[in-house]
């Protein structure tokens, strides 16, 4: 954290071991407090401190954090603490700056509301939140009107929400990405081979792109891609987590190879990752945006229901053949209670007086293309290329045009 007065000189900064066991180093400053040893007691702040000329880490693709204006020790306090939850290092300031930069750069600002009255006449701008905890003050609902706040936040009851508020303005948070979930009709049916496909095929683009790998008892798909002895976490790693992870620390942590990150299992055994870590890591995932494909399993627990919850488009890949029609059937089933839009992949070749219009409609699903057979397949993977790297095979112009489609306008889904 950097402290400033209205003049805009900066305070010395002194750091120790940041927030993950709650206890930081403190910034030494001359402040206007009377009670400054209660002040450095509650100046706790997180990782991601400036370095000396007080630039700002940006590991992990944050941004600036936000500008606290407040005089309350205990308000600061509490401040000071949801900045470090989100992970996000703050400005204080004890009243408006002087410099509009000051005021205007900043992508959030959290106005005390012991402070609010003396902002009467700034300059309007988005992102600013008051805070306090009276309750039910008429009066602060008028300040806030006056002073152009979007939103008036009480503590401690709304702190969930503001961390949330400031990690999403630190990170930049703009259009979630798009997310497409890819299950086989039957075993064998090309789930994990299409999934790798476009993933590819979204990084060609420049999109982001996160490659998930859904299903426990699968090979691998860090194996699929060739990633398997890049270094970075799997999803065993992530079995504690709870609440909200940050998306572009999650993004650094994971392997990549051909310009796709991948979240997958380890080679040793793994218990089974919980739910509520499910939902953190795909919503961590989403917040930054381009493109997330996630390969299924076929049997839905807790875990893949939550992952189905947040797909905005679900891809069922199925044979042209009479059995893999018959399960398809029964899959289509259960994931349409958890996807809003399920589509069907048909993939050839076909059983006699079957085409990919007569496969979409016995299982009464939109189709969303037809995915020729790849005799090349097999031989690029024994050669160590992963399934849709070859452009011009026909997974590779498939994927293409499923993106070209899906993503007509820039990478807006």
């Amino acid at each position: 954290m950097r402290e400033r007065t209205a003049s805009g000189r900066g305070g010395g900064t002194e750091h120790g071991h940041a927030a993950r066991s709650g206890k930081a180093a403190r910034d030494r400053h001359e402040a206007p407090y009377e009670d400054t040893e209660r002040y450095d007691e509650g100046a706790r702040y997180g990782e991601g401190a400036r370095d000396r000329d007080g630039a700002r880490d940006r590991e992990g693709g944050r941004g600036p954090g936000p500008l606290i204006l407040t005089e309350d020790v205990l308000l600061l306090d509490d401040l000071l603490r949801l900045c470090a939850a989100a992970g996000v290092e703050p400005e204080v300031h004890h009243r408006v700056p002087e410099r509009r930069s000051d005021w205007t750069d900043p992508p959030l600002v959290l106005l005390g509301q012991d402070v609010a009255a003396r902002c009467r006449g700034a300059a309007r701008r988005p992102g600013v939140v008051l805070v306090g905890r009276a309750q039910d003050d008429p009066e602060e609902w008028r300040l806030a009107v006056e002073i152009g706040a979007d939103s008036v936040l009480r503590l401690p009851e709304a702190e969930s929400l503001l961390v949330d508020r400031i990690a999403d303005a630190a990170e930049g948070v703009g259009r979630t990405a798009l997310t497409v979930g890819v299950v086989g009709g039957r075993g064998g049916a090309g789930a994990s081979t299409l999934a790798c496909g476009l993933a590819l095929a979204a990084a060609r683009t420049g999109l982001r792109t996160l490659l998930v790998d859904g299903d426990p008892l699968g090979g691998g798909l860090d194996v699929l891609l060739g990633a398997e002895r890049e270094r970075g976490r799997r999803w065993g790693d992530f079995a504690a987590s709870k609440g909200r992870l940050a998306g572009g620390a999650l993004e650094e942590s994971l392997p990549a190879a051909r310009g796709v990150r991948v979240l997958s299992w380890g080679r040793e055994p793994t218990g089974a990752v919980p739910p509520e870590a499910v939902r953190s890591v795909l919503a961590a995932a989403r917040r930054r945006g381009g493109v997330v494909v996630v390969d299924l399993p076929r049997a839905v627990d807790e875990a893949v229901a939550e992952t189905l919850a947040q797909l905005d488009l679900g891809l069922l890949v199925v044979p042209g053949e009479l059995r893999a029609v018959a399960a398809a059937h029964r899959i289509a089933g259960t994931l349409s209670l958890g996807v809003r839009d399920l589509r069907a992949v048909v993939r050839g070749p076909y059983a006699a007086g079957l085409d990919e219009r007569w496969v979409a409609d016995a299982l009464r699903l939109p189709l969303a293309g037809e995915l020729p057979y790849d005799p090349g397949l097999a031989t690029a993977q024994d050669a160590g290329d992963p399934p849709g790297a070859e452009v011009r095979g026909p997974l590779g112009r498939f994927c293409a045009a499923f993106w070209e489609r899906a993503l007509p306008a820039g990478g807006a889904a």
